[in-house]
């Protein structure tokens, strides 16, 4: 689920400013460079930012990832080498963003959230991604190590498909896809659990039922908030006519915009679905309601008239003949019995019981 950071430490300052805002970490930023063309590719990690600087050969297409954007140091070195505007090393440092785009003179900034399954809490989790694609670059900023990409990475280091064949803008359009790719898993997992609390709604639904689906409702606002934002942004990056955007990707990244409209789509079926699961949730507790109703009702019923038998029977007046006569004690027994009885097969002839 998504986390709302306090910007509490921004207020008052002046746009621009570099404070992270988000989980605070203790483990050192970690930096990969992909150096690739056609022919040659190599896979360096480096353990200075000033390592970075200097590795880039200007022929090849480089994808420079870095894990970690709470120094802040360190991405402000990474801003002023590459000429970043300081609203976007703000942005970047802020994991509370919505996904966006912005189109500078020289390079574009993408915004997005990639969204993974914990199965140890069988829960969403969040992590805000930023993208700077650059002529010949493209720069990736993760909150932490782990992601999506290994597939990318994968294609890269096996020379599969085209990717060594194009150029960075096609690198940032494999990156994208990668990260869309994923929320069909993370709709896959949510579609399981949404069949369990379908049967569990038939059979026997409890408390734990309801938790089950509120928790589910505010997952796919958590969806809705990271997804619906990229329609747009898929849609302009294709359509904004930046040189740094060849028209052959244009046909890829259209291919990513229909795949987005599909998982918007399956987000608001899903959120369809639990609104009526809600509804079935509480009809049923209303039906389990008025069946407990019933029964004591039906109880109650029965033993009005017995109830008025005793309580003529208990007054003891001297002058009640029953109480003298040696049957009266049985008698009232097959009396209290009898309409007993008749009262309960006639609720089953009504089909009350």
């Amino acid at each position: 689920m998504s986390k709302i950071f306090k910007r509490s430490t921004k207020a008052g300052l002046p746009p621009g400013s570099l404070i992270h805002i988000g989980e605070m970490k203790e483990e050192r930023v970690r930096f990969t460079i992909f150096d690739y063309d056609e022919d040659h590719f190599s896979e360096t990690e480096m353990k200075t930012v000033e390592e970075c600087f200097h590795s880039k050969d200007k022929n090849t297409v480089s994808w420079v990832n870095i894990d970690g954007i709470h120094q802040v140091d360190v991405i402000e070195k990474i801003g002023t080498h590459f000429g970043l505007n300081t609203l976007v090393l703000e942005d970047i440092l802020n994991t509370d963003q919505h996904p966006k785009l912005e189109d500078f003179e020289n390079y574009i900034y993408v915004v997005m959230k990639m969204l993974s399954f914990d199965e140890a809490v069988n829960k969403i989790t969040t992590e805000q991604v930023s993208f700077i694609l650059a002529p010949k670059l493209v720069l990736s900023f993760q909150e932490r190590i782990g992601d999506t990409f290994d597939p990318v990475r994968e294609r890269l280091r096996t020379s599969k498909g085209r990717i060594r064949k194009m150029d960075a803008d096609y690198l940032a359009y494999a990156l994208i896809d990668s990260i869309v790719d994923n929320y069909f898993i993370i709709l896959e997992k949510i579609g399981d659990k949404i069949d369990f609390i379908e049967e569990e709604l038939v059979t026997d639904p409890t408390p734990d039922t309801l938790q089950m689906i509120h928790e589910l409702k505010r997952e796919m606002i958590t969806l809705k908030r990271s997804i619906w934002p990229l329609r747009e942004i898929i849609s302009r990056l294709g359509v904004m006519g930046s040189p740094l955007i060849m028209e052959s990707t244009n046909a890829y990244l259209k291919d990513v915009h229909d795949h987005i409209i599909h998982i918007i789509d399956t987000i608001e079926t899903y959120k369809e679905m639990l609104s009526g699961m809600l509804d079935i949730y509480l009809s049923s507790l209303s039906n389990k309601m008025n069946e407990v109703m019933k029964v004591l009702t039906l109880v109650a019923t029965i033993f009005i008239p017995l109830t008025f038998i005793a309580g003529v029977y208990g007054m003891n007046f001297q002058h009640m003949p029953e109480l003298a006569w040696k049957w009266g004690y049985p008698v009232v027994w097959i009396i209290m019995i009898s309409v007993s009885m008749s009262m309960v097969l006639y609720f089953k002839r009504m089909k009350w019981l």
